[in-house]
């Protein structure tokens, strides 16, 4: 249950002198020696100190946790069967998996259609997220979902226009916004979320109202850290900048002393936080109302892996307000810049919050109340996760949020692309080819939809759609094989627990209790 190197790790750049020989719950060496360099996070702490809580390097990386949840969804295996089909002839010429649906739509009153069933969740304002986003915004698009303009964009643009204290202009914002609108085909949205900054620089009001925006989230909190977010400067006039724009800038640019070590080169980033958000009911109410009133047409809430009372406040909330989608984070998924050890070590994991957040449905439910319908995140990469999120929270769950996933495929993209301008080809790239058709499987039929614009659209764009096209075949292949030929048949029926835990945390039937009933049934 506990990291396996508690006090080393790749994230931070640290490891045991004693590779062999580590207490398992201090994670220190056994023998810890006089002499040692100090290249644990003990030891490094001692002389670099705060710098040893984030992961390294800043701005390079993406980051998760390592910590092993004693239920996670590898705890459920997808049940088949060999008999019939749930929204489709039971005709082996017609049940196959090309024609299962995975489409789906999410909102209230209004809908937003999605050609699949998973949404880039926030991206920020970490350098990875902005290195990368035009590729997050643009994969989006031609995958036909919803990417997030994550926390404090605006409050870091650094040609950001401020009129009375709100924005007035964000050419950053625009941007972001632009990459999803030039590829967008009426599928999905492009997404603005509001932290306290943004709040009070006036965010959503300038994108409803000059960049005519009509999906906003508010956000209470993520499943990466139980803080506002963070970043990291590398100059001192960018720390001064931010400090005057009303962020957290530690430690404090304007201090003599800070300058001068700044200079001398004793630390060389200084970090910049965002405020603990205050939920209030009257006040979220009233927010609400005013974003539809300005003009959104959707308005989403995005809440983290908090306790158990904090999910029950969110559900009934999103449910007084009809909220259009309800985001659940679980805890140790992350992108940016958290905390490692709060990364591994805060909140509700998401097999847990899922169940949680089912029976509080079902409870509202039973009384009639409106339900939004619910996105749940938080470590989700692959086909059979996507098949569990939605089976664990059915009916409710639409889609499932991914974060550090689709950023990877961008990135992997994105260093295609460079590559091939370089001419520096790596060997794992050049097995399949020299040029962007060769590499890219989909570039078939990216092409053909785009002709020559196929040239324009960034490699990491067509990393994110590919990879999204492999998430797609292996979640019709998955639910096929269970007989359900669109997302909406999907229950917790097409799971079993492995183990009793698992059963008892979800309510999931134990594999070996599973139909038994029937099984009876059939034997006589």
């Amino acid at each position: 249950m506990s990291l396996s190197r508690p006090n080393a790790s790749a994230a931070t750049l640290t490891k045991n002198r004693t590779k062999d020989s580590v207490c398992p719950f201090s994670g220190m060496c056994a023998t810890c020696l006089d002499g040692c360099p100090g290249i644990c996070e003990v030891g490094k702490s001692a002389y670099r100190g705060k710098e040893v809580i984030y992961p390294q390097p800043f701005g390079k990386t993406t980051s998760a946790s390592e910590k092993d949840y004693p239920v996670d969804l590898s705890h459920f295996n997808i049940m088949g069967t060999c008999v019939g089909a749930i929204g489709i002839e039971a005709d082996s010429d017609k049940a196959i998996f090309p024609n299962v649906d995975i489409s789906t739509e999410i909102g209230g009153s209004e809908k937003i259609k999605l050609r699949v069933p998973f949404i880039i969740s926030a991206m920020g304002s970490t350098n990875i997220a902005a290195t990368h986003w035009k590729s997050l915004a643009a994969g989006a698009a031609i995958s036909g979902t919803i990417v997030t303009v994550g926390e404090n964009v605006c409050g870091m643009d650094p040609d950001l226009e401020l009129k009375n204290g709100k924005v007035a202009r964000s050419p950053r914002m625009e941007a972001n916004i632009k990459a999803f609108r030039d590829y967008y085909e009426g599928y999905g949205a492009i997404v603005v979320q509001a932290n306290v900054e943004d709040t009070n620089l006036g965010v959503h009001e300038y994108v409803i109202e000059k960049l005519g925006v009509e999906a906003v989230e508010l956000k209470w909190g993520q499943g990466a850290k139980d803080i506002g977010g963070e970043v990291k400067l590398n100059t001192l006039e960018r720390a001064l900048q931010l400090k005057k724009r009303g962020y957290i800038v530690l430690p404090d640019p304007e201090e003599p002393y800070v300058q001068e070590a700044f200079k001398k080169g004793v630390f060389t980033e200084f970090e910049r936080h965002s405020r603990l958000g205050m939920v209030e009911e009257e006040a979220f109410l009233k927010r609400v109302e005013e974003l539809r009133k300005l003009g959104a047409k959707f308005v989403f809430l995005k809440t983290g892996a908090y306790r158990p009372v904090d999910l029950a406040r969110a559900v009934k909330l999103a449910s007084e307000a009809r909220i259009d989608l309800l985001t659940v984070d679980g805890a140790g998924g992350g992108t940016g810049m958290s905390p490692w050890r709060m990364m591994n070590e805060w909140g509700i994991p998401t097999v847990y919050i899922e169940a949680l957040l089912k029976k509080y449905l079902d409870r509202l439910a039973a009384k009639g109340a409106y339900i939004p319908d619910v996105a749940i995140a938080g470590g989700f990469t692959l086909e059979d996760h996507v098949f569990k999120g939605i089976a664990l929270g059915a009916p409710y769950v639409k889609v499932i949020g991914m974060a550090r996933s689709p950023l990877t495929a961008a990135m992997v993209g994105d260093k295609i692309d460079a590559d091939l301008a370089s001419g520096k080809l790596s060997r794992e790239h050049a097995q399949y080819g020299e040029t962007r058709d060769q590499i890219f499987v989909t570039s078939g039929e990216l092409r053909a939809k785009f002709g020559d614009k196929f040239d324009e659209i960034p490699g990491g764009a067509i990393g994110v759609y590919t990879y999204f096209e492999r998430l797609a075949q292996g979640l019709r292949q998955l639910m096929a094989g269970s007989r359900k030929f669109a997302l909406k048949y999907i229950d917790q029926s097409d799971l079993a627990a492995l183990t009793k835990e698992a059963a008892e945390v979800t309510g999931i039937p134990y594999i070996m209790d599973l139909d038994a009933e029937l099984v009876d049934q059939i034997l006589g």
